[in-house]
């Protein structure tokens, strides 16, 4: 058997050169006069994104009957809402679709089906998506929610974000100070945000629901969100 020297010298000058910085990393000292920070900064800011869920369910002995029926309440409710459909304005788009066997109880065998169907309809345009909420005639209101849109988050973020870096970095200075030290420089910083999610709205009753596909809009008031940004990390005084 032959042996490359080459090869093993390397191989040796490699597992050194590991030792030695493990070494050294254990010798180092631990890092001082560094100071741990945080702040943040708030804003309140108008929703400007409404979504509404419409869904209907249909039940029969007859799963083609039932599936025909869901397509037909669908269809329906599709043509309306493409009438008013204009991108960031008004979206539409299918939600959930699912049809499935009625069982009799213990073990018995399938004695019909049942099915449900979601349109789901959302924008910035409120006014006119809770005028169409009311004349869709084949779908009923499940799920209302107001939040920011992406530009609206996007651009809210942004500022409270630079607030809270300011926040930061005037506290750096302050506590740098106060501990006799003349500035800082920055060693870890993060930064993260809640861009104010979702606001629901209790579920509506049958009967307002139905209500509500005569004709009459749906009463929306979309309120504000609270985008909150928070700034950590460490400084080293000096």
């Amino acid at each position: 058997m032959t042996f490359d020297i080459r090869t093993c010298s390397l191989g040796v000058l490699a597992a050194l050169a590991c030792a030695s910085l493990a070494a050294t990393a254990q010798t180092l000292p631990p890092p001082q006069n560094v100071a741990n920070l945080s702040a943040s900064a708030s804003v309140e800011v108008q929703r400007d994104w409404l979504s509404v869920v419409l869904s209907t369910t249909r039940e029969g002995s007859d799963a083609a009957v039932v599936q025909g029926q869901l397509k037909q309440a669908l269809d329906a409710a599709l043509a309306e809402a493409r009438k008013v459909a204009k991108a960031g304005q008004v979206e539409v788009q299918t939600g959930g679709f699912s049809l499935s066997p009625r069982y009799a109880p213990k073990g018995g065998g399938i004695t019909g089906w049942q099915g449900g169907t979601e349109l789901v309809v959302e924008g910035r345009d409120s006014a006119t998506i809770a005028q169409l909420s009311g004349r869709v005639t084949t779908m009923s209101i499940s799920r209302v929610s107001h939040s920011l849109s992406r530009e609206a988050r996007q651009k809210v973020e942004g500022e409270v974000a630079a607030m809270a870096i300011d926040r930061f970095r005037a506290r750096a200075d302050a506590v740098s100070k106060q501990f006799g030290f003349t500035g800082y420089t920055v060693r870890e910083v993060t930064v993260n945000s809640d861009g104010g999610g979702e606001v629901p709205m209790p579920r509506m009753r049958v009967q307002t629901a139905t209500l509500m596909a005569d004709g009459a809009p749906l009463p929306v008031e979309a309120g504000k969100a609270t985008v909150t940004a928070n700034v950590s990390g460490s400084v080293q005084m000096k």
